[in-house]
């Protein structure tokens, strides 16, 4: 089930000091934290990059002092979305439906058509009729809480926005919805409809992978999160340039200027930022100095 990493995303840390007029977050002692620094190459201030999880028991999200010291000392807060802004959201579901009005029963046949169907009124407690024109990517996701050991669930960006508020810290966003929606329409349909089925009839061995995934996340293990994502058969390997590498290589350049306005604290999804292409190492191509903080 590859699509199992999306909903999610190392090299040799340079160690250096926080920059003057910062406070001085404890260096960890290896590449296994989700928090790292970014200073050097011009800037007068770190920022700070964070490796976020989009769905996690609300009872595991919990935040490190260092986190939290990060927060405040940024001047703005970055989410892969602006979250914060009510026409996310409502811009979110005019962009959920295929292109073309294309029709989720016309990418199955019969057959396979009806254990989607059984398996939402079944487990789901929902008719598919009222998701016919939905990208099948997006209902992946709704398969998600039922692999959960807790009731009550939260994204840890939900958590991050609340800290930012707390701080009065002005939340914006990387991308927005309508780019999210066209990078999904860039894998074929037929694609995603074939992985939400997959999904479906291997529950059992997409939640020991997805248990995995959250494990290495909460463990702070990032080379075995890398790993988790290229899994070939859970993995988004395939579509990696799509789903990781282009977007990546976006924010960088994006990153590049707003660093040089104002520490920001950045958080985006974990697996962008391990392996060759993530955004440790592409910062760092740049001449950044990224320092892995000790977060626990």
């Amino acid at each position: 089930m590859k699509f199992f990493s999306i909903i999610l995303i190392l090299v040799v840390p340079v160690f250096s000091n926080a920059q003057p007029g910062a406070a001085n977050l404890k260096t960890n002692a290896d590449d296994n934290t989700l928090l790292w620094e970014v200073s050097g190459n011009g800037l007068t201030k770190p920022s700070y990059l964070f490796g976020t999880f989009h769905l996690l028991c609300r009872d595991d999200i919990r935040f490190s002092d260092a986190l939290k010291q990060g927060v405040q000392n940024a001047a703005e807060v970055y989410l892969e979305l602006d979250m914060d802004d009510p026409s996310t959201l409502l811009g979110g579901l005019m962009l959920m439906n295929m292109k073309g009005n294309r029709k989720l029963k016309d990418l199955y046949t019969e057959v396979e058509y009806k254990r989607v169907v059984d398996y939402f009124r079944d487990s789901l407690q929902a008719p598919l009729n009222l998701f016919q024109s939905m990208k099948p990517f997006f209902l992946v996701a709704l398969l998600y809480p039922k692999m959960m050991p807790c009731p009550s669930v939260s994204s840890v960006e939900d958590e991050v926005m609340k800290l930012a508020k707390q701080n009065g810290k002005e939340i914006k966003g990387l991308e927005t919805m309508a780019f999210q929606a066209s990078v999904f329409d860039s894998i074929p349909y037929e694609e995603q409809a074939a992985e939400l089925l997959r999904s479906i009839d291997s529950m059992v061995l997409s939640k020991k992978y997805f248990d995995s995934m959250i494990t290495a996340y909460k463990e702070q293990r990032m080379g075995e999160l890398e790993s988790l994502m290229k899994n070939e058969e859970f993995g988004m390997e395939s579509n990696q340039d799509i789903l990781l590498d282009n977007r990546n290589r976006n924010w960088v350049g994006q990153l590049k200027t707003i660093m040089k306005q104002a520490a920001v604290f950045v958080a985006v999804g974990a697996g962008h930022l391990p392996g060759k292409t993530g955004l440790i190492a592409l910062l760092r191509k740049e001449g950044y100095t990224l320092r892995p903080v000790e977060n626990r």
